[in-house]
Protein backbone atom coordinates (compact mmCIF):
# COMPACT_ATOMS: atom_id res chain seq x y z
CA UNK A 1 0.00 0.00 0.00
CA UNK A 2 0.68 3.28 -0.57
CA UNK A 3 0.02 5.34 2.89
CA UNK A 4 0.00 9.37 3.63
CA UNK A 5 0.34 10.50 7.21
CA UNK A 6 -0.72 13.52 7.82
CA UNK A 7 1.01 15.38 11.10
CA UNK A 8 4.48 13.65 12.17
CA UNK A 9 3.86 14.60 15.71
CA UNK A 10 4.31 12.52 18.69
CA UNK A 11 1.76 10.44 17.42
CA UNK A 12 1.99 10.59 14.01
CA UNK A 13 5.38 9.72 12.90
CA UNK A 14 5.50 6.75 15.34
CA UNK A 15 2.61 5.71 13.02
CA UNK A 16 4.23 6.45 10.09
CA UNK A 17 7.28 4.17 11.49
CA UNK A 18 4.86 1.19 12.35
CA UNK A 19 3.32 1.31 8.84
CA UNK A 20 6.12 1.37 7.06
CA UNK A 21 7.77 -1.36 9.18
CA UNK A 22 4.95 -3.50 7.46
CA UNK A 23 7.00 -3.04 4.20
CA UNK A 24 4.88 -0.34 2.86
CA UNK A 25 5.58 3.10 1.11
CA UNK A 26 4.41 6.00 3.58
CA UNK A 27 4.94 9.34 3.18
CA UNK A 28 4.16 11.87 6.27
CA UNK A 29 3.12 15.31 5.99
CA UNK A 30 4.37 18.05 7.96
CA UNK A 31 3.68 21.64 8.01
CA UNK A 32 6.89 22.24 10.02
CA UNK A 33 9.78 22.18 7.56
CA UNK A 34 12.76 21.41 10.23
CA UNK A 35 10.93 18.57 11.79
CA UNK A 36 10.12 17.16 7.53
CA UNK A 37 14.16 17.65 7.46
CA UNK A 38 15.33 15.74 10.72
CA UNK A 39 12.64 12.93 9.28
CA UNK A 40 13.93 12.58 5.95
CA UNK A 41 17.23 12.72 7.24
CA UNK A 42 16.20 9.82 9.71
CA UNK A 43 16.74 11.53 12.74
CA UNK A 44 13.90 11.52 15.15
CA UNK A 45 12.49 15.16 15.57
CA UNK A 46 11.76 15.06 19.57
CA UNK A 47 13.35 12.53 22.30
CA UNK A 48 11.73 9.87 24.14
CA UNK A 49 9.78 7.39 22.59
CA UNK A 50 10.87 3.72 22.88
CA UNK A 51 12.42 2.50 19.60
CA UNK A 52 12.12 5.25 17.45
CA UNK A 53 15.23 6.53 16.59
CA UNK A 54 16.14 2.63 15.66
CA UNK A 55 13.56 2.51 12.96
CA UNK A 56 13.91 5.75 11.59
CA UNK A 57 17.30 4.48 11.20
CA UNK A 58 16.20 1.84 8.86
CA UNK A 59 13.27 2.90 7.22
CA UNK A 60 14.44 5.85 5.65
CA UNK A 61 17.40 4.81 3.92
CA UNK A 62 15.35 1.77 2.53
CA UNK A 63 12.97 4.40 0.59
CA UNK A 64 9.63 2.63 3.01
CA UNK A 65 9.64 6.38 4.65
CA UNK A 66 9.85 9.65 3.28
CA UNK A 67 8.60 13.11 4.20
CA UNK A 68 7.64 16.23 2.95
CA UNK A 69 5.48 19.82 3.83
CA UNK A 70 3.35 19.38 0.27
CA UNK A 71 -0.09 17.94 0.25
CA UNK A 72 0.01 17.55 -3.29
CA UNK A 73 2.79 15.29 -3.02
CA UNK A 74 1.69 12.96 -0.27
CA UNK A 75 -2.09 12.52 -0.94
CA UNK A 76 -2.68 11.87 -5.03
CA UNK A 77 -2.76 8.21 -5.15
CA UNK A 78 -2.68 7.07 -1.67
CA UNK A 79 -4.85 3.93 -0.56
CA UNK A 80 -4.97 5.10 2.84
CA UNK A 81 -4.78 8.53 4.57
CA UNK A 82 -4.73 8.71 8.40
CA UNK A 83 -5.11 12.16 10.05
CA UNK A 84 -2.71 12.87 13.65
CA UNK A 85 -3.54 16.67 13.57
CA UNK A 86 -4.16 18.46 16.58
CA UNK A 87 -7.22 19.84 18.09
CA UNK A 88 -7.11 22.36 20.22
CA UNK A 89 -9.68 23.88 22.74
CA UNK A 90 -10.33 27.14 23.91
CA UNK A 91 -8.75 28.06 27.39
CA UNK A 92 -12.20 30.44 27.73
CA UNK A 93 -15.35 29.13 26.00
CA UNK A 94 -13.55 25.23 26.53
CA UNK A 95 -15.39 25.00 23.02
CA UNK A 96 -13.01 22.83 20.31
CA UNK A 97 -10.82 25.08 17.83
CA UNK A 98 -10.75 23.29 14.53
CA UNK A 99 -8.54 25.45 13.51
CA UNK A 100 -5.70 23.46 12.40
CA UNK A 101 -8.07 20.01 11.88
CA UNK A 102 -10.15 22.12 9.48
CA UNK A 103 -6.67 23.64 7.33
CA UNK A 104 -5.50 19.87 6.74
CA UNK A 105 -8.50 18.80 6.03
CA UNK A 106 -8.77 21.18 3.18
CA UNK A 107 -5.88 20.47 1.66
CA UNK A 108 -6.67 16.22 1.95
CA UNK A 109 -10.00 16.95 -0.05
CA UNK A 110 -8.30 19.21 -2.44
CA UNK A 111 -5.24 16.26 -3.29
CA UNK A 112 -8.03 13.64 -2.67
CA UNK A 113 -8.06 10.98 -5.57
CA UNK A 114 -10.88 7.80 -5.59
CA UNK A 115 -10.47 4.99 -3.97
CA UNK A 116 -9.12 6.30 -0.87
CA UNK A 117 -9.29 5.42 3.00
CA UNK A 118 -9.20 8.52 5.09
CA UNK A 119 -9.27 7.87 8.67
CA UNK A 120 -9.04 10.12 11.36
CA UNK A 121 -7.28 9.30 14.33
CA UNK A 122 -7.29 12.55 16.40
CA UNK A 123 -9.88 12.85 19.27
CA UNK A 124 -13.05 14.56 18.20
CA UNK A 125 -16.49 15.26 19.13
CA UNK A 126 -19.28 13.06 18.70
CA UNK A 127 -20.45 13.53 15.29
CA UNK A 128 -17.46 15.12 13.83
CA UNK A 129 -16.34 12.48 11.53
CA UNK A 130 -19.94 12.83 9.82
CA UNK A 131 -21.18 16.18 9.73
CA UNK A 132 -17.60 18.02 9.66
CA UNK A 133 -15.49 16.20 7.78
CA UNK A 134 -17.47 13.69 5.45
CA UNK A 135 -19.11 17.12 3.93
CA UNK A 136 -15.79 19.30 3.19
CA UNK A 137 -14.06 16.17 2.11
CA UNK A 138 -16.76 15.30 -0.78
CA UNK A 139 -17.59 18.74 -1.64
CA UNK A 140 -13.46 19.64 -1.91
CA UNK A 141 -12.90 16.38 -3.79
CA UNK A 142 -15.98 15.96 -6.15
CA UNK A 143 -16.21 12.39 -4.97
CA UNK A 144 -18.97 10.61 -2.85
CA UNK A 145 -17.96 9.24 0.11
CA UNK A 146 -18.66 5.65 0.31
CA UNK A 147 -18.47 5.58 -3.28
CA UNK A 148 -15.24 7.45 -4.28
CA UNK A 149 -13.76 7.41 -0.85
CA UNK A 150 -14.34 5.82 2.19
CA UNK A 151 -14.39 7.96 5.83
CA UNK A 152 -13.66 6.54 9.18
CA UNK A 153 -12.67 7.61 13.03
CA UNK A 154 -10.33 5.06 14.81
CA UNK A 155 -8.89 6.66 17.69
CA UNK A 156 -5.25 6.74 19.04
CA UNK A 157 -5.39 5.07 22.44
CA UNK A 158 -1.93 5.05 23.23
CA UNK A 159 1.13 6.88 25.77
CA UNK A 160 3.74 8.83 24.06
CA UNK A 161 7.09 6.81 25.59
CA UNK A 162 5.78 3.86 24.78
CA UNK A 163 3.74 4.19 21.99
CA UNK A 164 5.24 0.75 19.83
CA UNK A 165 4.15 -1.22 22.60
CA UNK A 166 0.90 0.53 23.59
CA UNK A 167 -0.12 -0.47 19.93
CA UNK A 168 0.22 -4.28 20.61
CA UNK A 169 -1.61 -4.18 23.91
CA UNK A 170 -5.10 -2.18 23.44
CA UNK A 171 -7.67 -3.14 20.82
CA UNK A 172 -7.61 -0.97 17.43
CA UNK A 173 -11.14 0.91 17.47
CA UNK A 174 -13.10 1.84 14.20
CA UNK A 175 -16.41 3.24 13.40
CA UNK A 176 -17.37 3.73 9.37
CA UNK A 177 -20.13 5.51 7.70
CA UNK A 178 -20.62 2.41 5.89
CA UNK A 179 -20.42 -1.66 5.49
CA UNK A 180 -17.65 -0.61 2.98
CA UNK A 181 -15.61 1.74 4.70
CA UNK A 182 -15.59 -0.51 7.91
CA UNK A 183 -14.22 -3.77 5.82
CA UNK A 184 -11.45 -1.95 4.82
CA UNK A 185 -10.70 -0.06 8.01
CA UNK A 186 -10.09 -3.62 9.25
CA UNK A 187 -8.57 -5.06 6.57
CA UNK A 188 -6.26 -1.81 6.61
CA UNK A 189 -5.20 -2.21 10.71
CA UNK A 190 -5.08 -5.81 10.50
CA UNK A 191 -2.37 -5.51 8.50
CA UNK A 192 -0.27 -2.78 9.76
CA UNK A 193 -0.80 -3.71 13.34
CA UNK A 194 0.18 -6.73 15.45
CA UNK A 195 -2.13 -7.75 18.63
CA UNK A 196 -0.88 -8.77 21.67
CA UNK A 197 -3.37 -11.75 23.34
CA UNK A 198 -5.54 -10.93 26.13
CA UNK A 199 -7.59 -12.75 28.19
CA UNK A 200 -8.81 -10.41 30.19
CA UNK A 201 -11.12 -8.50 27.11
CA UNK A 202 -14.42 -9.97 26.19
CA UNK A 203 -12.91 -10.88 22.25
CA UNK A 204 -9.81 -11.30 20.97
CA UNK A 205 -7.80 -8.40 20.86
CA UNK A 206 -7.23 -7.26 17.49
CA UNK A 207 -9.49 -4.57 15.33
CA UNK A 208 -12.62 -4.21 16.90
CA UNK A 209 -15.56 -2.40 15.13
CA UNK A 210 -17.87 -0.41 16.84
CA UNK A 211 -20.23 0.44 14.39
CA UNK A 212 -20.48 3.95 13.42
CA UNK A 213 -18.12 6.67 13.72
CA UNK A 214 -19.91 8.38 17.00
CA UNK A 215 -19.59 5.36 18.61
CA UNK A 216 -15.93 5.46 18.08
CA UNK A 217 -15.49 9.04 18.80
CA UNK A 218 -17.51 8.18 21.89
CA UNK A 219 -15.42 5.52 23.29
CA UNK A 220 -12.37 7.86 23.21
CA UNK A 221 -13.47 10.94 24.60
CA UNK A 222 -15.58 8.66 27.60
CA UNK A 223 -12.00 6.40 28.57
CA UNK A 224 -10.22 9.75 28.60
CA UNK A 225 -13.10 11.54 30.80
CA UNK A 226 -13.35 8.50 33.26
CA UNK A 227 -9.90 8.96 34.24
CA UNK A 228 -9.98 12.72 34.83
CA UNK A 229 -13.37 12.08 36.90
CA UNK A 230 -11.91 9.50 38.91
CA UNK A 231 -8.65 11.37 39.49
CA UNK A 232 -11.06 14.43 41.06
CA UNK A 233 -12.55 11.97 43.16
CA UNK A 234 -8.94 11.04 44.24
CA UNK A 235 -7.89 14.89 44.96
CA UNK A 236 -11.10 15.44 46.92
CA UNK A 237 -10.21 12.29 48.97
CA UNK A 238 -6.76 13.85 49.74
CA UNK A 239 -7.72 17.05 50.29
CA UNK A 240 -10.15 15.52 53.05
CA UNK A 241 -7.87 13.48 54.07
CA UNK A 242 -4.73 15.97 54.39
CA UNK A 243 -7.35 17.77 56.97
CA UNK A 244 -8.01 14.80 59.52
CA UNK A 245 -4.19 13.08 59.52
CA UNK A 246 -4.85 10.12 57.31
CA UNK A 247 -2.99 8.62 54.01
CA UNK A 248 -5.27 9.09 51.25
CA UNK A 249 -2.23 6.76 49.47
CA UNK A 250 -3.05 3.55 52.37
CA UNK A 251 -6.15 3.87 51.90
CA UNK A 252 -6.63 3.55 47.91
CA UNK A 253 -4.23 1.13 48.59
CA UNK A 254 -6.81 -1.10 50.73
CA UNK A 255 -9.53 0.13 48.28
CA UNK A 256 -8.24 -1.30 45.23
CA UNK A 257 -7.06 -4.80 46.80
CA UNK A 258 -10.93 -5.84 45.89
CA UNK A 259 -11.57 -5.62 42.04
CA UNK A 260 -14.72 -3.60 42.66
CA UNK A 261 -12.56 -0.33 43.58
CA UNK A 262 -10.19 1.29 41.26
CA UNK A 263 -9.56 4.71 42.45
CA UNK A 264 -6.70 6.73 40.57
CA UNK A 265 -3.75 8.37 42.63
CA UNK A 266 -4.24 12.02 43.33
CA UNK A 267 -1.65 14.96 42.01
CA UNK A 268 -1.11 18.29 42.13
CA UNK A 269 -2.20 18.65 38.35
CA UNK A 270 -4.02 17.19 35.78
CA UNK A 271 -1.78 17.89 32.19
CA UNK A 272 -0.81 16.23 29.28
CA UNK A 273 -2.60 16.32 25.70
CA UNK A 274 -5.25 14.20 26.73
CA UNK A 275 -6.70 13.93 30.33
CA UNK A 276 -7.42 17.75 31.06
CA UNK A 277 -8.36 18.48 26.89
CA UNK A 278 -11.20 15.61 26.12
CA UNK A 279 -13.66 16.40 29.01
CA UNK A 280 -14.08 19.91 27.54
CA UNK A 281 -14.38 18.53 23.80
CA UNK A 282 -17.32 15.97 25.33
CA UNK A 283 -18.70 18.74 27.11
CA UNK A 284 -18.64 20.86 23.51
CA UNK A 285 -21.07 17.96 23.01
CA UNK A 286 -23.03 16.93 26.15
CA UNK A 287 -23.06 20.33 27.81
CA UNK A 288 -25.61 18.73 30.43
CA UNK A 289 -22.67 16.58 32.15
CA UNK A 290 -22.68 18.12 35.16
CA UNK A 291 -19.88 15.23 36.73
CA UNK A 292 -17.12 16.15 33.96
CA UNK A 293 -18.21 19.71 34.23
CA UNK A 294 -17.32 19.52 38.14
CA UNK A 295 -14.81 17.17 37.86
CA UNK A 296 -12.50 19.04 35.68
CA UNK A 297 -13.13 22.05 37.94
CA UNK A 298 -11.77 20.44 40.74
CA UNK A 299 -8.69 18.88 38.91
CA UNK A 300 -7.85 22.58 38.02
CA UNK A 301 -8.64 24.24 41.74
CA UNK A 302 -5.74 21.76 43.17
CA UNK A 303 -2.62 23.58 42.41
CA UNK A 304 -4.33 26.71 44.06
CA UNK A 305 -5.10 24.11 47.61
CA UNK A 306 -1.72 22.98 47.57
CA UNK A 307 0.33 26.45 47.46
CA UNK A 308 -2.13 27.39 50.30
CA UNK A 309 -0.88 24.80 51.99
CA UNK A 310 2.69 25.60 51.47
CA UNK A 311 1.98 29.32 52.89
CA UNK A 312 0.43 27.73 56.04
CA UNK A 313 3.17 25.16 56.48
CA UNK A 314 6.12 28.68 56.22
CA UNK A 315 3.89 30.67 58.86
CA UNK A 316 0.56 31.80 56.79
CA UNK A 317 2.35 33.65 53.61
CA UNK A 318 4.47 33.01 50.83
CA UNK A 319 5.89 36.95 50.37
CA UNK A 320 8.84 37.47 49.01
CA UNK A 321 9.92 33.36 49.79
CA UNK A 322 11.78 32.31 46.88
CA UNK A 323 10.07 28.62 45.49
CA UNK A 324 11.51 26.33 43.42
CA UNK A 325 9.05 24.38 40.99
CA UNK A 326 10.83 20.73 40.19
CA UNK A 327 9.27 19.51 36.91
CA UNK A 328 8.19 21.64 34.06
CA UNK A 329 7.31 18.75 31.98
CA UNK A 330 3.37 16.89 32.93
CA UNK A 331 4.67 13.93 33.97
CA UNK A 332 7.89 12.31 34.38
CA UNK A 333 10.04 11.01 31.95
CA UNK A 334 8.54 13.16 29.24
CA UNK A 335 9.52 16.40 27.75
CA UNK A 336 6.51 17.87 27.00
CA UNK A 337 4.56 20.54 29.11
CA UNK A 338 0.90 20.60 27.19
CA UNK A 339 -1.08 21.79 30.11
CA UNK A 340 1.56 21.15 32.52
CA UNK A 341 0.96 21.96 36.23
CA UNK A 342 3.72 24.31 36.29
CA UNK A 343 2.01 26.81 34.60
CA UNK A 344 -0.83 27.40 37.34
CA UNK A 345 1.82 26.51 40.02
CA UNK A 346 3.53 29.45 39.00
CA UNK A 347 0.76 31.43 38.45
CA UNK A 348 -0.68 31.13 41.75
CA UNK A 349 2.87 31.30 43.98
CA UNK A 350 3.54 34.56 42.05
CA UNK A 351 -0.12 35.32 42.89
CA UNK A 352 0.79 34.62 46.74
CA UNK A 353 3.95 37.07 46.20
CA UNK A 354 6.67 34.32 46.35
CA UNK A 355 9.57 34.28 43.45
CA UNK A 356 8.80 31.21 41.75
CA UNK A 357 11.49 29.61 39.73
CA UNK A 358 11.72 26.18 37.70
CA UNK A 359 13.93 23.36 37.45
CA UNK A 360 13.50 20.22 35.36
CA UNK A 361 16.66 17.62 34.02
CA UNK A 362 14.91 17.56 30.50
CA UNK A 363 14.82 21.24 29.22
CA UNK A 364 17.86 23.64 29.00
CA UNK A 365 17.64 26.82 30.41
CA UNK A 366 17.07 28.38 27.26
CA UNK A 367 13.85 25.73 26.90
CA UNK A 368 12.66 27.30 30.28
CA UNK A 369 12.96 31.05 29.34
CA UNK A 370 11.30 30.08 26.40
CA UNK A 371 8.36 28.65 28.48
CA UNK A 372 8.13 31.96 30.53
CA UNK A 373 10.09 30.64 33.58
CA UNK A 374 13.25 31.57 35.41
CA UNK A 375 15.58 28.48 35.62
CA UNK A 376 16.85 27.24 38.62
CA UNK A 377 20.20 25.59 39.07
CA UNK A 378 20.47 22.82 42.32
CA UNK A 379 22.75 24.17 44.71
CA UNK A 380 20.99 27.84 44.41
CA UNK A 381 19.20 28.98 47.96
CA UNK A 382 15.91 28.25 47.77
CA UNK A 383 12.75 28.70 50.75
CA UNK A 384 10.56 26.23 49.74
CA UNK A 385 10.33 23.35 47.02
CA UNK A 386 7.13 22.21 44.94
CA UNK A 387 7.53 18.05 43.10
CA UNK A 388 5.16 19.12 40.23
CA UNK A 389 6.43 15.95 38.03
CA UNK A 390 7.61 12.69 39.01
CA UNK A 391 11.02 12.66 37.27
CA UNK A 392 13.23 9.79 38.44
CA UNK A 393 15.98 12.38 39.65
CA UNK A 394 13.29 13.71 42.11
CA UNK A 395 13.21 10.53 44.03
CA UNK A 396 16.80 10.98 45.45
CA UNK A 397 17.00 14.90 45.65
CA UNK A 398 17.39 16.04 49.62
CA UNK A 399 17.75 19.18 51.31
CA UNK A 400 21.20 19.67 50.47
CA UNK A 401 20.34 19.98 46.89
CA UNK A 402 18.41 23.18 47.83
CA UNK A 403 20.28 25.24 50.58
CA UNK A 404 18.09 27.11 53.19
CA UNK A 405 14.62 24.55 51.67
CA UNK A 406 12.72 25.28 55.09
CA UNK A 407 9.59 23.49 53.57
CA UNK A 408 8.80 20.77 50.59
CA UNK A 409 5.70 19.95 49.11
CA UNK A 410 5.63 16.52 47.60
CA UNK A 411 2.83 17.64 44.38
CA UNK A 412 3.70 13.86 43.66
CA UNK A 413 4.00 11.42 46.62
CA UNK A 414 7.29 10.51 45.57
CA UNK A 415 10.02 11.95 48.32
CA UNK A 416 10.29 10.30 51.35
CA UNK A 417 10.30 11.63 55.26
CA UNK A 418 14.03 10.15 55.94
CA UNK A 419 15.05 12.00 52.66
CA UNK A 420 14.16 15.08 54.21
CA UNK A 421 15.54 15.57 57.86
CA UNK A 422 14.53 18.77 59.34
CA UNK A 423 12.39 20.15 56.88
CA UNK A 424 8.71 20.44 56.74
CA UNK A 425 7.22 17.85 54.42
CA UNK A 426 3.93 18.27 52.85
CA UNK A 427 2.55 14.92 50.74
CA UNK A 428 -0.38 15.46 49.04
CA UNK A 429 -3.14 13.33 50.29
CA UNK A 430 -1.65 12.83 53.71
CA UNK A 431 -2.81 14.68 56.78
CA UNK A 432 0.25 16.10 58.51
CA UNK A 433 -0.51 13.53 61.77
CA UNK A 434 -0.39 10.45 59.43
Amino acid sequence: MRIAVVALGKIGLPLAVQFASKGHQVVGVDSNPHVVDLVSRGTEPFPGEAGLQDQLSLLVPAGLLTATTDYAQAIPGADVVVVVVPLFVNEETWEPDFAWMQSATEKIGANLTADTLISYETTLPVGTTRHRWKPMLEELSGLKEGVGFDLVFSPERVLTGRIFRDLKVYPKLIGALTARGAKRAVQFYSSVLDFDPREDLPKPNGVWDLGSPEAAEMAKLAETTFRDVNIALANQYAHFAEGHGIDIHQVIDACNSQPYSHIHRPGIAVGGHCIPVYPRLYLSCDPEASVVRTARLANMDVPAQQVQRLALALGGSLARQRVVVLGAAYRGKVKETAFSGVFALVKQLETAGATAVVHDPMFSDEELVGLGFAPYHLGEPVDAAVVQADHPQYLTMGPTDLPGVRALLDGRAITTAAGWPGVVRLVIGVGETA
